[in-house]
């Protein structure tokens, strides 16, 4: 359900850019990306509330009021202002497998390709990757827009968080299975559906009305820390004319605790089959996996790809 902040996670690295023929299909899916995994908070409950996995009861509080204000926080979390991190971010997509250095600067996201399929990259691959890292450094016109283009899906994604609260139906998970992923902290598990009583008040929170699954939540800061999901049946965009999501698809988040305030995600992966425009079907299947997390004073993206290409590139 961010990044993606949440995004967590610095959800402009995510591998969800709009492409020619899929854009607006691919900007709701990069939305979507960035709504689940801000999808935290709710420790929705209800008077008999079931015993956690550690046999403590689970506080009774209204469902839609921990997701009201849980969204907010996540509002805040999405955009992680004054929050700048390093990291790598391994890609498989039908671009094939792909390793990138990636760096949050206080102008947006800037990354280096360093492996790709596994392997250093040649002489001309990185030769190329250098002069792309220079021309966004000789045009700043050019980097605004790209940076533009990723502020579009957390637009999105910003206006779609606040409708959790009354889109989704959110129960107590059958034992509260824990993850073991949270270093030992208890973590409330909620499973959640559409709430037949929504009515979308866009086309794009049609995203809200066929998704269901379950999400893993640190009690005690209410970050997610797993989330699952299902596309339990067809969604449909302009009736189904701008595109149609088809039932079946499946999306998976974890994510984990860099410091602070600051959760980033650690794996994410989607299996979706989307129907554009009336015409083609796209059979979408990516994942993406960060690690190697280090805090970093504010700089420019200027400074950020300036860095980026001082680092020595992996032999293997």
């Amino acid at each position: 359900m961010a990044a993606a902040g949440r995004s967590p996670v610095s959800y402009c690295a995510l591998p969800l850019r709009p492409i020619p023929g899929r854009g607006w299909c691919l900007r709701w899916i990069a939305a979507l990306v960035l709504l689940l995994s801000a999808m935290t908070g709710a420790r929705a409950q209800n008077p008999d509330a079931p015993r956690d996995a550690f046999g403590g009861l689970l506080p009774p509080t209204p469902p839609r009021s921990l997701v009201v204000d849980a969204a907010a926080n996540e509002l805040i979390a999405l955009h992680h202002k004054d929050s700048y991190l390093r990291y790598r971010m391994a890609t498989v997509n039908e671009k094939g497998a792909q390793i990138r250095d990636v760096i949050e600067s206080k102008d947006g996201t800037v990354a280096r390709l360093i492996l790709k399929d596994g392997k250093p990259l040649t002489p001309e691959q990185d030769k190329a990757e250098r002069q792309r890292l220079s021309d966004m450094i000789a045009s700043p016109g050019a980097y605004a827009k790209h940076v533009k283009s990723g502020e579009s899906d957390k637009k999105m994604a910003s206006t779609l968080l606040p409708m959790m609260a009354d889109a989704m139906v959110y129960t107590y998970a059958p034992g509260q299975p824990q993850t073991g992923r949270n270093g030992g902290a208890l973590e409330i598990v909620l499973d959640y559906k559409p709430n037949p009583k929504f009515a979308p008040p866009s086309t794009e929170a049609q995203a809200l009305t066929g998704l269901e699954g379950r999400v893993w939540i640190d009690a005690q800061s209410h970050y997610v820390v797993r989330m699952e999901g299902t596309i339990a049946r067809g969604v449909n965009f302009g009736w189904g004319m701008l595109a149609h999501i088809y039932p079946g698809g499946k999306l998976e988040m974890n994510q984990t605790h860099v410091g602070g305030n600051r959760w980033i995600f650690t794996d994410f992966s989607m299996q979706l089959s989307v129907r554009a425009l009336m015409v083609k079907t796209l059979n979408i299947r990516s994942s993406a996996k960060s690690s190697d997390y280090q805090v970093l004073s504010p700089m420019s993206y200027q400074e950020a790809v300036r860095l980026l290409l001082a680092t020595p590139l992996p032999t293997q």
